[in-house]
């Protein structure tokens, strides 16, 4: 029987995150990509608190013209620069399910350029 790719994609998430967990001192990296938006946390699974969130939907984002990867790469910058401010600068990186491609890796990227390590 074949699975829907939602389902794919569950399973594949599962799998990551069996090994990967955040913590206060190396947060996780959540990224959670839609049709038209993409949104990244980072994440003390401990506690189960999300420290900083960016988004496509945020102001000084929503406004900014482009492609949806050159989005993608401005959400990353400000999740490091929020992450920065916070005292974070080591993350692991959750692709959620999604191929490291695209907007996942523009994320990745423009998250990189800003100060994040991981």
């Amino acid at each position: 029987m074949a699975l829907s790719k939602t389902e794919r994609r569950q399973r594949i998430k599962n799998r990551i995150r069996k090994v990967i967990s955040g913590t206060a001192e190396r947060p996780r990296l959540a990224v959670f990509r839609s049709n038209k938006e993409i949104y990244a946390q980072l994440v003390d699974d401990v506690k189960g608190v999300t420290l900083v969130a960016a988004s496509s939907r945020d102001k000084e984002i929503a406004g900014s013209k482009g492609t949806k990867t050159e989005v993608s790469a401005l959400v990353g910058k400000a999740i490091a620069e929020k992450a920065l401010k916070a005292g974070i600068e080591i993350v692991s990186f959750d692709r959620g399910g999604y191929l490291y491609h695209g907007r996942v890796k523009s994320l990745a990227e423009g998250a990189r350029e800003a100060g994040l390590k991981f």
